[in-house]
């Protein structure tokens, strides 16, 4: 088998029984790097002398025994928002285009106290800002299964790099959807974790109350085994939570007898693609085939799920973001004429377009006479929707629905009109506004051969529930690749 098509606990398994050795998978990896990277764009940075000596490295704690874990030797790829000691990290924006950080995220050293080969960083919308990956200040990311189409974002170069095999798995952020959606573009599985699950330490903020990374990757066994490695309290993190229950490869159990699986009607009306519609019901039925209890209910709230995330995500990004002033790092404008005009040119010129456009949106819900009108309405809407799927997940052990209302939009679309891209996240930003986990994974291909994505919600720390699911219908569905016939 080639290297490239193993999942990542496959090919740790393999490196396990010296079939593979971490550097020829590295050097493999690095190839597809350079033959596709002009192509379809996944990384800002791609750190191939570090990857090597890394390769080394594990391989010499591997044979030791030192490492023996289910990721052991696999090579990743870290989206450009989380912080990665001596590398470049810039969220993909000018502004950070010279930042180098001193430390490393705790997701990325749990994975790298795992044996994880650090590959680069992967391309994103700027400072998470986007559902495309195309407000990158470096150039955009194109989908492996069409290159004229979006990869979806904001972890479009993570999905991407998956999909295209460029790496074996890789970790996003998601702050409204931008693992879930990207993953559903791209045909691979990405989690959301449960907020507070894994560490939020040495991720630059984009929506503090909301911000989430988890992992994107090939299967849900490979899913489930990142997982207990980045799943880890961190004291360094106010919002990370003491966790008992992390052994997430326990869930990949084929059953789903008697579970309750409920499907808001509230996702399936106006605006939904029929085909992508078909698919989801499709794998609903399997699921209810396979001895699930599947029945519709009203979820409420859905339409002021928009408005909320909005302002309470730009509110925060706006507060998140001031940091930026060209004095202590990043970029700074090279003429100027007094400290505030420096301040001014440098943000003016550092930040995109959908940025600014965040931060002035932010900075008005934020102000003297709007903050009740907007932002404290829009927290106390927050309260609501949590408290709609409390009782729905009183009746239902898991939620099933669409991921995104359309399959990937072509280049150039979404961003021609922002409301309609913010709109593409009907599906997604209720499960970050109220802390819960979300899934993503392929159910099926539209008539143009690009890949739907199946949305499974769960309660809080009920991620094993999500897996257990996903698996079950995974095994169901059988392998998911653009070679079959669909």
């Amino acid at each position: 088998m080639n290297i490239l098509d193993m999942t990542a606990v496959g090919l740790a398994a393999a490196i396990k029984n010296k079939e593979v050795t971490v550097r020829q998978a590295t050097e493999a990896v690095l190839a597809q790097i350079e033959e596709k990277e002009a192509a379809f764009h996944c990384y800002v940075t791609v750190d191939k002398e570090g990857a090597l000596l890394q390769a080394e490295e594990v391989q010499k704690k591997i044979d030791a025994g030192e490492l023996d874990g289910p990721l052991a030797g696999v090579p990743v790829a870290i989206k450009d928002n989380m912080c990665t000691a001596g590398m470049l990290t810039t969220c993909s924006s000018k502004i950070l285009g010279n930042f180098i950080p001193t430390f490393s995220s705790e997701a990325v050293l749990n994975l790298q106290r795992a044996g994880a080969v650090i590959l680069g960083k992967t391309n994103m919308d700027e400072f998470a800002m986007g559902s495309t990956t195309e407000t990158s200040a470096y150039g955009v990311t194109k989908n492996p299964w069409n290159p004229e189409h979006v990869p979806g974002g904001s972890s479009g170069g993570s999905a991407a790099a998956v999909a295209a095999n460029e790496c074996f798995y890789a970790l996003g952020s998601d702050t409204g959807g931008s693992i879930r959606q990207p993953a559903s573009f791209c045909g691979v599985v990405g989690l959301k974790p449960t907020y507070g699950r894994v560490s939020r330490y040495g991720l630059i903020a984009y929506g503090s109350s909301l911000d989430q990374i988890g992992p994107l990757c090939k299967d849900v066994t490979d899913c489930a085994a990142i997982m207990e490695i980045i799943a880890t309290h961190d004291t360094k993190d106010s919002t990370s939570v003491e966790q008992a229950d992390t052994d997430f490869t326990s869930a990949l159990v084929d059953d789903v007898k008697g579970m309750r699986i409920g499907i808001p009607r509230d996702y399936f009306g106006e605006g939904l693609d029929p085909e992508v519609k078909d698919a989801v019901l499709k794998a609903a039925k399997v699921l209810k085939e396979k001895g699930a209890v599947v029945e519709e209910f009203d979820l409420s709230l859905v339409e002021y799920a928009i408005p909320t995330y909005y302002t309470i995500a730009a509110a925060e990004a706006s507060s998140n973001l001031e940091r930026f002033d060209g004095i202590k790092y990043g970029y700074r404008t090279e003429e100027y004429e007094g400290l505030h005009n420096m301040y001014k040119k440098s943000r003016s010129e550092g930040f995109g377009a959908e940025v600014k456009r965040r931060i002035m949106l932010g900075s008005f819900v934020l102000s003297s006479g709007y903050y009740d009108a907007y932002y404290l309405k829009a927290l106390r809407v927050k309260a609501l929707i949590k408290k709609a799927f409390d009782e729905a997940f009183a009746k239902y052990d898991v939620i099933l629905g669409p991921v995104a209302p359309t399959t990937a939009p072509k280049l150039g679309q979404s961003l021609s009109d922002p409301i309609k891209m913010y709109l593409g996240d009907i599906y997604t930003i209720s499960v970050n506004l109220a802390g819960l986990p979300g899934l993503s994974m392929p159910c099926g291909m539209d008539a143009k051969g690009l890949p739907i994505g199946l949305q499974l919600i769960g309660d809080c720390f009920n991620e094993k529930k999500l897996i257990q699911t996903a698996y079950t219908y995974e095994k169901a569905r059988g392998a998911f690749s653009r070679k079959e016939d669909k």
